[in-house]
């Protein structure tokens, strides 16, 4: 009998993506094959360090990583359509890992998902350079600039299909193991409308790459007076433009995620507990990965099950 084909698809969820080595480590402790990797966002990169066959250094390295540390390997660009360009900080991080430059000489086929801008569309790459594509996937809406291929602009691949379980099954998958990283993903924490009276405090920022982010886009808006009067009109009770974008884009990925799941199933879902994990909270990163391993572990007997049909 012909064994299965499995596919592993990688989904979006930026300083929670770290989770996908918990979940990769659960596999193979469990002799779980992977033949195929499908990966969007955070999601490509991990997909691609694993298919290099180097995830063991990416996870040493990414536990003694703080968030001043996360800051550092970022190019800003405040005056472009991104907050951060990152080409040359994400060919130096990748390579800390691997010296792979093409898709041809991954050890595991890889697909990596981007969007176009414009169009709306899903664009797929699977073969030439490897960091473009993955530049490209890792664009997130505001905080990386977009990337230019072939006469388009692309963003983040989970602007379109967060979890690309289609990719996979193109592929060639017979069994698709998919990781969701975006239950859970809307806070219970809320900002609540000023009532009157004295204003309150904003609470401090506790995520240093956060912190440093926002500083650093404070520095540069001190050169717009009108923008910088604007701001101080706005009571300290209103969410700041960081928790809107990110909420906002947080509640499309988990509405599209949800759409796209229902229409394309994969064969075993799994759905790491992260909570209120934020887009850069990457001071979590043990905990992030711990739950990718618990939630893997808890579903390997359905794995296996499969596997033996």
């Amino acid at each position: 009998m012909q064994a299965n084909t499995v596919g592993l698809v990688l989904g979006s969820g930026a300083s929670r993506g770290w989770a996908h080595i918990g979940v990769i480590e659960a596999l193979r402790e469990a002799d779980i094959p992977i033949h195929v990797v499908a990966g969007c966002s955070v999601g490509a990169f991990v997909g691609a360090v694993f298919a290099s066959g180097s995830l063991e250094q990416l996870k040493a390295s990414v536990i003694d990583m703080d968030g001043e540390h996360m800051f550092s390997l970022s190019d800003l660009a405040i005056l472009r359509p991104g907050l951060i360009d990152g080409d040359k900080k994400l060919r130096e991080l990748f390579h800390r890992y691997s010296d792979i430059q093409d898709f041809s000489e991954l050890n595991i086929p890889l697909k990596v998902v981007a969007t176009d801008m414009h169009s709306g569309d899903q664009v797929v790459f699977k073969s030439g350079s490897l960091l473009k594509a993955l530049r490209a996937s890792l664009s997130y809406p505001g905080l990386f600039a977009p990337v230019p291929y072939k006469g388009r602009w692309l963003i983040d691949g989970g602007v379109v299909d967060p979890v690309p379980v289609g990719v996979a099954r193109s592929m060639g998958a017979d069994i698709v193991i998919a990781v969701s990283l975006n239950s859970e993903l809307v806070s219970l924490k809320r900002h609540t409308p000023p009532q009157s009276g004295p204003a309150e405090t904003a609470s401090p920022v506790k995520n240093s790459f956060l912190r440093n982010l926002a500083g650093r886009h404070d520095t540069a808006g001190k050169t717009r007076p009108a923008w910088m009067d604007l701001q101080k009109k706005i009571p300290s009770t209103v969410p700041g433009v960081w928790p809107v974008l990110n909420a906002s884009i947080q509640l499309m990925q988990d509405r599209i995620t949800r759409v796209n799941l229902a229409v394309n199933a994969p064969d075993i879902l799994i759905e790491p507990r992260l909570g209120d994990l934020k887009m850069l909270d990457y001071d979590q990163v043990a905990h992030s990965i711990e739950e990718g391993y618990r939630a893997t572990q808890n579903r390997i007997s359905d794995i296996k099950a499969l596997l033996n049909t």
